[in-house]
């Protein structure tokens, strides 16, 4: 069987908004933080349900790490809720393809405040939710203090990272690593009861890049995902305000 490598054309395609499809839910992710480093391809093949393929860009594989804020998170037609649609959220993600070409996320491990959203996003969604104790606050200057620690573990030491954006804001442009490592509008997923790969679809304007002054980080949770050899600081740090998000129903691969 011959598998097809995402071309630059099967990446602009995913930007655009799916045709003849409504969206499920609404979102809207801010303040993130995008650190990564790269990693042995060969491992991360390893850790991939059957069907996946790592994503590379210039033949080197990444991991990621992106601390952010989950705001006004409401199903479609219904309103946000105070006590339910406003919570933190820190995934640990990679670079995938399916056979066709089809670029997209694979996470692994999402920790988060909100044991609702948690549970749904198990539920509906098939996304690794953990939850954990979270907080994070702004200083001044636009400094973002945050600290995540994940419940029922041993380990005492917080999670924290201490960011800002410190440029003006711009798009990435296509063929860049910022395009490969931040446009990506497609997750994979895989059913816990009949191991079935699922997608699902999101949907945003580019979103605005500044660099990232980055004082305090940790690859904590890269090891909790069980990968090793991941060392040193991230070779790449950038920081969004955010975006609005359509999100779409997962279907079976």
């Amino acid at each position: 069987m011959e598998i097809k490598i995402p071309s630059l054309e099967d990446r602009r395609l995913l930007c655009q908004r799916p045709e003849g499809r409504k969206h499920v839910m609404y979102q809207s992710w801010q303040k993130l933080l995008f650190l990564h480093w790269e990693v042995d391809a060969a491992e991360i093949q390893t850790m991939l349900p059957e069907g996946l393929y790592v994503d590379t860009f210039k033949n080197s594989a990444y991991v990621g790490i992106v601390p952010f804020y989950m705001w006004n998170i409401r199903p479609r037609y219904l309103p946000a809720l105070p006590w339910v649609s406003y919570f933190l959220e820190l995934n640990v993600r990679t670079y995938v393809h399916d056979e066709n070409g089809v670029p997209g996320v694979w996470f692994f491990s999402l920790d988060t405040n909100q044991p609702i959203a948690a549970y749904l996003g198990r539920r509906f969604f098939y996304m690794p939710y953990t939850n954990a104790h979270m907080q994070a606050e702004k200083k001044n200057e636009g400094v973002i203090q945050y600290q995540c620690h994940r419940k029922n573990t041993s380990n005492e030491k917080k999670t924290e990272f201490v960011y800002r954006g410190i440029s003006d804001s711009e798009t990435a442009k296509a063929g860049t690593l910022d395009y490969f490592l931040v446009e990506r509008y497609l997750l994979y997923a895989l059913s816990p009861k009949s191991d079935a790969l699922f997608s699902g679809r999101v949907f945003h304007k580019p979103y605005p890049l500044q660099k990232a002054e980055v004082s305090r980080f940790s690859r904590e949770p890269i090891r909790q995902a069980g990968i090793c050899g991941v060392e040193g600081d991230p070779v790449h740090a950038i920081y969004s305000e955010g975006v609005d998000v359509l999100a779409y129903a997962i279907e079976k691969q």
